[in-house]
C-alpha cells in the first residue's frame, strides 16, 4: 500500500511541475491587444479565443491528472474505520449492578409480597 500511495505522490508532483512549466510557457491572450490597434496582425481583441493548441490542451490533460492523483492521496490517506460507530466509537456503556429488591422490615423471604 505504502509502494501504491508513493508512485501517486511521485505522478502527482510530476503533474503539478507540468502544469506550471507549461503555464508558464503559453501565450497570454491579452498579450496581442496592442497589436490589435496598432498592427492589425490580430484577428479580434484579445486574440484567438476558438482554437485550442497543443500547449493548452496539455495543460489541461495535467491539470487533471494532478486533481485525480490529489484525490486518490485522499484516498489511500484516510484510515479505514474498524467499526461503524462514528464519534460514540470512543464511549464505553455503563450499567448499574442489579441491586435486590428491597424489603421494608427485611423480614420478606424472597417470592413473598411484603405485607
Amino acid at each position: 500500500m505504502e509502494i501504491l500511495k508513493t508512485l501517486v505522490w511521485i505522478v502527482n508532483m510530476a503533474a503539478a511541475l507540468a502544469v506550471i512549466v507549461l503555464v508558464l510557457m503559453q501565450h497570454g491572450k491579452g498579450a496581442d491587444m496592442g497589436a490589435a490597434f496598432g498592427s492589425g496582425s490580430s484577428g479580434s481583441l484579445f486574440g484567438a479565443s476558438g482554437s485550442a493548441n497543443f500547449l493548452s490542451r496539455t495543460t489541461a490533460v495535467c491539470a487533471a491528472i494532478f486533481f485525480s492523483t490529489c484525490l486518490a492521496l485522499v484516498f489511500l490517506s484516510t484510515p479505514t474505520p474498524s467499526n461503524t460507530l462514528g464519534v460514540m466509537s470512543g464511549q464505553v456503556e455503563t450499567v448499574a449492578p442489579a441491586s435486590p429488591a428491597t424489603q421494608p422490615n427485611g423480614q420478606n423471604k424472597p417470592g413473598q409480597i411484603p405485607d
